[in-house]
């Protein structure tokens, strides 16, 4: 789910507390599993920070001198409520205007079963191959830099 949140309290969106509060009540009401909490407070507004969740994630960045965040739900399997999440940003950010939009990802053609996330036991998306590092063009045969 993408959610654009306009119009919104420009000092509820610059608060780091109050951000990342609301992020993780939104991901405890959509019924989430938290795993990590990450948040960063840009000089001199703004905020971005990301609540991992065993489903997916919750993201969001606000621009307070725009009264602006965005917000993305995403998750896997049909456990997780992205709506209530959702319903409570948009109150606890005070956004007078709203943008929903829900995707589907991960619909593959020739799929045996749906996607579920790692909780549910499914295995999920097949692993791509492992790369190997790239060669390091900035290093000379001397193994310098040039």
């Amino acid at each position: 789910m993408l959610l654009e949140l306009y119009d919104c309290d420009p000092e509820a969106i610059n608060n780091l507390e109050v951000v990342k509060a609301s992020m993780v009540e939104a991901a405890k009401r959509a019924q989430a599993t938290i795993v990590d909490v990450v948040f960063h407070e840009f000089n001199p507004v703004g905020i971005s920070g990301v609540v991992v969740i065993a489903e997916s994630h919750l993201a969001i960045h606000t621009w307070p001198e725009h009264r602006y965040a965005a917000v993305d739900v995403f998750s896997c399997g049909d456990v997780l409520q992205p709506e209530l999440a959702a319903d409570y940003l948009v109150e606890q950010f005070g956004a007078e205007r709203t943008s929903v939009v829900e995707l589907q990802r991960g619909l593959f053609l020739n799929a045996s079963a749906p996607l579920a996330n790692k909780m549910g036991g499914l295995e999920g998306p097949p692993k791509p191959p492992a790369l190997r590092a790239p060669a390091e063009p900035w290093r000379s045969a001397s193994g310098r830099g040039s």
